[in-house]
């Protein structure tokens, strides 16, 4: 683990937003980034993000994409619009290569998957603009990245077992003894 905070105190502006809809996340996350010298602004809805942007533009902000108001992408937008040279990183639990491209143009200069561990998210924030962030520690596994996937459909059919395994093209006692499993690590 590499020490960030002598990086992050030599910043001219540590303003941060973030913004998940994830109470225990977004509480965990602010405070550890907080710790590590950033002054975190935590909200959880888009509405409360694009007001907390229209009060005091963030130099930096950490974004959820999928909220029950809205997306992230719009925060996005609004951060660009407030703050040209912000840094924006967006989170997801349900990460593909659709939702990362639309990220990435509207102004995101990361894309991480959840749950994101701090120092990552501190590193892809502080990575210089023609430079990627390191590869992760800890990446999911392979099979949580798929339960993830899973769990995310799921909730999207708003827990029909029937609908969710037409959607996924996988039978639905399979799916069913997939959902009565713990998540894999």
């Amino acid at each position: 683990m590499v020490d960030l905070s002598s990086e992050i105190a030599d910043l001219p502006d540590k303003s941060l937003l973030v913004m998940d809809d994830d109470a225990p996340l977004r509480t965990r996350l602010g405070r550890a980034l907080e710790q590590r010298g950033f002054e975190p602004t935590l909200v959880g809805s888009v509405q409360e993000a694009l007001a907390a942007v229209k009060a005091h533009p963030p130099a930096y902000a950490v974004l959820d994409m999928r909220l029950e108001d809205g997306t992230g992408l719009k925060v996005v937008e609004a951060v660009r619009d407030a703050r040209p040279d912000a840094k924006v990183i967006m989170l997801t639990g349900y990460g593909n290569i659709a939702t990362a491209v639309a990220a990435v143009k509207a102004g995101a200069v990361d894309y991480l998957s959840k749950p994101a561990d701090a120092d990552d998210v501190a590193r892809a924030l502080l990575a210089r603009k023609d430079e990627s962030p390191p590869p992760p520690e800890n990446p999911m596994s392979a099979d949580r990245v798929r339960w993830e996937h899973i769990q995310r459909v799921y909730e999207l059919c708003g827990h029909n077992v029937s609908e969710t395994a037409r959607r996924l093209n996988m039978h639905r006692r399979t799916l069913q003894r997939i959902l009565a499993k713990r998540a894999p690590r």
